[in-house]
């Protein structure tokens, strides 16, 4: 696991220190990981692609590869996470640490074959002043899947998967009954969805289980809960989209959340790297692998 941890060690520390903040005003920045992203993913043998869209006179990317399914090419499921941050933020857990964890995922399944399509994206713009708007790089994505008329079985979004701690009473949560539901010290991972989404968060985190021994905890709840729907998820749900969140739960554990302490020194690369081999067995069994090889 050791490789695990230093892939994702490398691609965080680039991101939030080498490029730092990437606001929607700070176009060179994002496009620097925007080409980061992608000469990543190339190394990986994927063919990339983006899918440009313009606001206010800057033009934005996501960026995606698409490993096609050799058995129901028709059925699709993305795996997604946003590289931009609040403006001034280094970002390291929001939200290098998910983008951190599409490329090693990325990496881990190259050259294997699925029964089920599976396409790896990187969004742009998931932060205010866009937020929560058709803006959203998330939003553009999904609009344009529903507008092919694309099969999406699920969406698995990444949002905040490295910040961990032991300490009694590090957990907080939106909802105060939830302390006698979840455990107060933040070590865990959750997987969190709307109701309509409850079976297909159920699967994910069955397969999650068999690849990892880190904590895994689940909420599906109506958007009233705060904080359930704050991140690229939402944007499929708005097109009836089955879509989880795979988080550390932001906010409610991270205290440098949105701030200038957000670097990579406060990450547990060790349990990321558990987190990345919990959603490698959850994609294996959801697209279904096979021994076949490209």
């Amino acid at each position: 696991m050791t490789g695990i941890q230093n892939n994702l060690r490398r691609t965080v520390n680039f991101i939030s220190k080498e490029v730092g903040s990437r606001g929607h005003l700070q176009i060179e920045a994002l496009n620097k990981t925007a080409d980061y992203i992608k000469s990543e993913l190339s190394k990986y043998g994927y063919s990339v692609f983006e899918q440009p869209y313009e606001i206010e006179g800057h033009t934005y990317k996501n960026i995606f590869v698409e490993m096609k399914g050799i058995k129901r090419p028709e059925k699709t499921f993305i795996i997604g996470a946003h590289y931009d941050t609040v403006m001034g933020t280094p970002g390291a857990d929001d939200n290098a640490s998910g983008i951190a964890g599409l490329l090693e995922l990325a990496r881990l399944l190259s050259g294997r074959a699925f029964d089920k399509t599976i396409q790896l994206v990187a969004f742009t713009l998931e932060e205010p002043p866009f937020f929560r708007s058709r803006f959203m790089g998330s939003h553009v994505y999904a609009e344009n899947l529903k507008q092919k008329g694309i099969d999406v079985e699920g969406v698995i979004c990444l949002e905040m998967i490295g910040y961990f701690k032991d300490a009694p009473e590090s957990q907080l949560f939106p909802l105060s009954f939830f302390r006698w539901i979840y455990p107060t010290k933040g070590n865990f991972i959750i997987i969190v969805s709307n109701i309509k989404s409850k079976s297909f968060l159920k699967r994910v985190k069955s397969a999650f289980k068999k690849g990892t021994d880190l904590p895994v905890e689940s909420l599906s709840a109506f958007p009233l809960v705060p904080g359930i729907d704050f991140s690229d998820h939402r944007s499929f749900w708005k097109f009836n989209y089955n879509a989880v969140m795979v988080t550390d739960t932001a906010f409610y554990r991270n205290p440098q959340y949105h701030g200038i302490g957000d670097i990579p020194e406060i990450l547990d690369y060790d349990r990321m790297a558990k987190v990345v081999l919990g959603l490698k067995s959850s994609i294996e069994e959801l697209a279904r692998s096979t021994s076949i090889k490209y």
